[in-house]
């Protein structure tokens, strides 16, 4: 009988232990796996970004002498292993959940559209490992583009969160770094372009648009397209920068803020969808003025605000 109770004790204690891990496991952050696994499928996304300044940042920014003041002025020592200058400068790549990441680029695929370790299998499944694109069934993409997003995907076609991406960084906004960093950052030299706007920095070098029915070509936005870009950008921007006016007191750093905030406000003034999000610069709001925005020409309300296309970057 005591050998029975010790053998059912055992099992119990087993069974816990596992389900403890299998919690665990199910519980573990999305990491980020590194360009290199993007690229085994897009290759001409791969080379685009090759010719890329975020590229070539990984090999160039941390011998410059103002990113190394910068540093200093944090606390730090070297640019690739400070924490708050990792979060935007650098792709930190992990080989498992819970690793420590290793700077391997400069801003990168994951950078942008979220760590991929949940989603990279799901999001180039057309319905099965003999399925290509083109013959995937409209039902079949619909669960896909879903079930890709819920595990932390950000498709191209999100571009208030990837726009919500880039401004964290060049509007020198993140949400992970404290207003006191931020104020030091900014005080040193470091750059906030307060006229950041997405189209300019979206459709220049870095644009990697290769899609159906013509997959080797790098196609460019029309011009309503970029209209509803450009409003998503600035919806991003007032977002960011109303938050960011909020984390310190710096006086340059929230003139800094404050110059971001009037820009886009002055920017969204003439659309309509905008005034709620204009009246209280919410995450929400913006959301709702996406949507409501969604299958609309703003051409004639913010045209004239587009850039140039020989001013992209």
């Amino acid at each position: 009988m005591q050998h029975r109770r010790t053998q059912h004790t055992l099992f119990t204690l087993s069974l816990a232990f596992l389900m403890f891990c299998l919690s665990a496991i199910t519980q573990a952050e999305p990491f980020v796996e590194g360009p290199k696994k993007c690229e085994e499928c897009h290759e001409a996304e791969y080379k685009v970004w090759e010719g890329t300044k975020h590229f070539e940042s990984y090999k160039t920014l941390h011998k410059k002498d103002k990113a190394k003041e910068i540093v200093k002025a944090l606390g730090g020592k070297r640019l690739k292993k400070d924490k708050v200058c990792t979060q935007c400068h650098y792709t930190m790549v992990q080989k498992d959940a819970g690793d420590e990441g290793k700077a391997k680029a400069g801003p990168s695929c994951e950078s942008c559209h979220g760590a991929s370790s949940e989603w990279r299998a799901v999001h180039n499944d057309y319905g099965g490992s003999k399925v290509k694109a083109e013959n995937e069934t409209p039902e079949h993409k619909a669960k896909r583009l879903q079930a890709a997003k819920d595990a932390g995907m950000i498709w191209s076609f999100m571009r208030y969160d990837i726009a919500a991406n880039c401004m964290e960084c060049h509007g020198l906004a993140n949400p992970e770094v404290s207003g006191e960093e931020l104020s030091k950052m900014l005080e040193a030299g470091h750059p906030l372009k307060a006229d950041f706007e997405l189209v300019k920095y979206s459709q220049g070098e870095v644009r990697h648009r290769f899609y159906p029915p013509d997959v080797t070509k790098n196609s460019e936005m029309s011009t309503v397209e970029l209209a509803r870009m450009f409003v998503e950008g600035q919806a991003a921007k007032l977002v960011s920068a109303a938050s960011a006016m909020n984390k310190s007191d710096h006086p340059k750093y929230k003139e800094a803020q404050k110059a971001r905030f009037d820009s886009a406000s002055k920017a969204l003034a003439n659309v309509p969808e905008a005034k709620a999000l204009l009246a209280d610069p919410s995450d929400a709001n913006a959301r709702k003025l996406v949507e409501a925005i969604k299958d609309k020409d703003l051409s004639a309300q913010v045209g004239s605000l587009l850039p140039a296309k020989d001013s992209y970057k």
